[in-house]
């Protein structure tokens, strides 16, 4: 945090802090407090309109840690100082918390930035396919936008492969008690994705073509991991995976995510109810 915001949090003025500082210099060391550079304050002026300010200062500013936060409580006595460090120490504790809980979200949004600056350099050269590029990305963002790991629908095209397998593994991981995938055409990679739920969840396929091979797959799976079900079920076009209570309608089979475009949705129906008619 800038010592300019800091001071005005504590309804003192900026050169008064930093001289209560410099008096208590030893309680302060780098890690703590810091003077920013000629071009981190250049760089912090232009990606900050509130700070312009700064780009006439003749002295660049100081930078608080979290610990040069929590010490400052130590050196302003004043109640409202005290009160302040509380509540400025509890914001960051809301902020690890948001990171930690988010960590998935954020990872994927790094991961959208970073493509998304890769093709607008590859654009120069593809201007043609600027519409299409920018369709798909949004394509992306939409299914993001409300903020949960847990998209209620979407389409995943042909290509996005890596993307397809991440979305179903997330959601198998998410089941707390059972998984029920109903898919007519399995294989081994399928055993494998499902083998990444917890511990003690239990989880069963219904499919109408299961060949010798894959029977004999399924028996030495069964008898190193925790056992998955199957059972044989011939009366169901579509495929559908359901995660505890919460049944996804899914337009590919699991063993051919990505191949080619497909969407999925959330049904409006819970797991019993699906199986009741099988």
């Amino acid at each position: 945090m800038l010592d300019r915001d800091i001071a005005q949090l504590y309804g003192v003025d900026t050169k008064r802090l930093n001289e209560q500082v410099r008096r208590n210099i030893e309680r302060f060391p780098e890690r703590f407090r810091f003077q920013l550079t000629d071009n981190e304050t250049t760089k912090l002026v232009a990606n900050c309109d509130r700070l312009r300010a700064l780009k006439h200062s003749s002295v660049n500013p100081y930078v608080f840690t979290e610990q040069g936060v929590a010490m400052l409580s130590a050196v302003l006595r004043s109640e409202t100082a005290v009160s302040v460090s509380i509540q400025i120490m509890d914001a960051f504790t809301a902020m690890r918390h948001f990171l930690a809980s988010n960590a998935p979200v954020l990872r994927r949004l790094d991961v959208i930035e970073r493509n998304q600056l890769a093709l607008n350099a590859h654009q120069e050269e593809l201007s043609d396919g600027l519409a299409e590029t920018n369709n798909r990305l949004e394509e992306v963002f939409r299914r993001l936008d409300d903020g949960s790991v847990k998209p209620t629908q979407g389409i995943f095209y042909d290509g996005q492969v890596f993307d397809a397998y991440i979305f179903v593994n997330d959601r198998i991981r998410e089941a707390k008690n059972q998984i029920v995938l109903i898919d007519n055409y399995v294989d081994d990679s399928v055993l494998k994705m499902l083998d990444k739920r917890d511990k003690g969840v239990v989880a069963k396929i219904y499919s109408k073509l299961l060949l010798p091979h894959i029977n004999v797959d399924i028996a030495k799976h069964n008898a190193q991991y925790e056992p998955i079900e199957v059972e044989l079920f011939d009366r169901a076009h579509d495929r559908f995976l359901c995660i505890d209570d919460t049944v996804y309608h899914i337009g590919a089979s699991l063993k051919d995510l990505g191949k080619k475009w497909f969407a999925f949705s959330k049904m409006e129906m819970t797991t019993d109810e699906l199986l009741k008619k099988i």
